[in-house]
């Protein structure tokens, strides 16, 4: 069986192409020269399982997204007592590229405005500004799961319009709180922001993030629990900058945009997304992303406020034999329980097999999984399986009949 969320994500975008307004990044003369009409979308789960649509394999620079990875390498390096002597954690109510600095100790409001980001990348310890560099294109390399380039092109783009975050470095510097040399600084910045992704590349990146900084399908650790929260936290409270109260209450997950158009969030414990689409609303993020985003959470019920009380498996025991797969199902099924069971069901069951769903150790099922498991169970008996479903607490049904 063929899961029906590719075609779903086909659906989002076919309907969110209607999404008008906003404008490409003009700062940057390789990021104005973006095809307006790029639009993709990536959702990873935390089980390693990826789902995509249209342009989910284009790459493209990576921009303001890469301040979360570099952010986690900083206070690996460091410690975040030392960190936060650097940058602050507070919201800045301000566009990603002002001058947000607090009274006194002159540090930056937070890791993910442009001040912020130009300390943190200070921070992250090296013997040279080159493998300052490459110790951050190896860490997105890691949570990719693939070697990633730097784009030359993006990268000298990226200095030619350098003048702001050069006037910052400086003053960082005038206030004792950038630990390096200005030039190097500005100059690893560019490379950082060049570091070119698909959308597909974001979404396991993110899936690392939502897996408690594990790699998923396995127990190698990638990010340090407490620092991978703590980047967490601050994508929470800053990732969407002075959008960041409006899109947390709307969309409620963790998230961090980039001018190039793209969106990453981070649901813990669920999912990774990314959705890319050039065109920028007045907060520097893509508006299409914005929509995509929107209508995730609300249709696939993902705010991080619509917590199960039960993080257990959705699968309880799963018992095949020669003519039949029974699957015992349990605990509070969302999307990414759903998920698994049809992950499970379009495994290389043989034609024809008898299929059992069993609900007796569920104990609730939202509209999202509902929706899922409906279509599965259509796929299944139109490929000509028997579908047996028990279901004594009349979960399947929705809630108003």
């Amino acid at each position: 069986m063929e899961s029906p969320i590719p075609d779903y994500l086909d659906t989002v975008l076919a309907e969110c192409r209607s999404v008008d307004g906003g404008s490409i990044e003009s700062g940057n003369r390789r990021l104005a020269a973006a095809d307006p009409d790029m639009f993709g979308v990536a959702i990873a789960t935390v089980a390693g399982t990826v789902y995509t649509a249209g342009d989910a394999d284009v790459e493209f620079s990576i921009q303001s997204i890469a301040k979360t990875l570099a952010y986690a390498l900083a206070i690996a390096d460091n410690g975040l007592d030392a960190m936060s002597d650097v940058v602050d954690v507070e919201p800045s109510g301000d566009s990603f590229n002002e001058i947000s600095l607090e009274p006194g100790s002159g540090r930056p409001r937070n890791a993910l405005i442009n001040a912020g980001a130009l300390a943190v990348h200070a921070m992250v310890r090296a013997d040279s500004a080159r493998e300052r560099v490459e110790r951050i294109r190896a860490l997105h390399s890691a949570l990719a799961g693939r070697e990633l380039s730097i784009d030359t092109a993006v990268y000298e783009s990226e200095l030619d319009a350098d003048d702001r975050n050069t006037g910052i470095t400086h003053l960082l510097k005038a206030v004792g709180v950038l630990g390096a040399d200005p030039d190097e600084v500005v100059d690893g910045y560019a490379a950082q922001c060049a570091i070119s992704v698909t959308c597909r590349d974001l979404a396991v990146m993110a899936s690392v993030m939502a897996n408690g900084g594990l790699e998923p399908g396995s127990s190698t650790r990638l990010l340090d629990l407490s620092v991978n929260s703590h980047v967490l936290s601050t994508m929470t409270t800053c990732g969407m900058y002075d959008g960041t109260g409006s899109w947390i209450s709307t969309v409620g997950i963790p998230a961090k945009s980039g001018v190039s158009g793209a969106i990453i969030g981070v649901l813990p414990g669920q999912v990774g997304i990314a959705v890319v689409s050039p065109r920028l609303n007045e907060h520097g993020n893509s508006v299409r992303g914005v929509a995509v985003f929107e209508r995730l959470s609300r249709d696939l019920e993902l705010h991080m406020m619509h917590v199960s009380p039960s993080g257990m498996s959705s699968l309880r025991t799963v018992d095949e034999s020669d003519d039949a797969t029974v699957l015992e199902l349990q605990g509070d099924l969302r999307f990414a329980g759903a998920e698994s069971v049809l992950a499970r069901l379009g495994n290389g069951i043989p034609s024809h097999h008898r299929i059992r769903l069993d609900f007796e150790h569920v104990r609730a099922v939202d509209d999202a999984a509902r929706r899922l498991l409906r279509e599965a169970m259509d796929r299944l008996r139109s490929e000509g399986h028997d579908v047996d479903v028990s279901d004594p607490h009349d979960l399947l049904e929705p809630a108003d009949t």
